[in-house]
């Protein structure tokens, strides 16, 4: 059974930091790209970040160029977002999915940044 389950999200003040990870399992990991979403209250699912299959390729929105990292550990079925210098604007949930065009989705979790 596939399965994205992602952790490491929380309530984080302006201007901190935060990591989120993705567990997959029940499919071949590194053979897919993997995908980090984000949709806001009242707003569209927006791609945030993007890996390739090997982690030598990556894509940011440009909201969030410069803040966030997005990486990878294909020996431990792996993927992690890194966020820093956290805004307000990037209070969302986050969505972990696999796929150049996303086939596979987590659950999401949860980012709240607030003063």
């Amino acid at each position: 059974q596939v399965q994205l389950v992602e952790s490491g999200g929380g309530l984080v003040q302006p201007g901190g930091s935060l990591r989120l990870s993705c567990a997959a399992s029940g499919f071949t990991f590194d053979h897919y790209y993997m995908n980090w979403f984000r949709q806001a209250l009242g707003k569209e699912r927006e791609l945030v970040a993007r890996v390739s299959i090997n982690g030598a390729e990556t894509d940011y929105a440009d909201s969030v160029k410069g803040r966030f990292v997005v990486s990878r550990d294909n020996a431990k079925n792996m993927a992690y977002l890194q966020m820093n210098s956290l805004k307000p604007e990037d209070t969302a949930m986050y969505f972990c999915s696999a796929g150049y065009k996303p086939a596979y989705w987590g659950q999401g979790i949860q980012v709240t940044v607030s003063s």
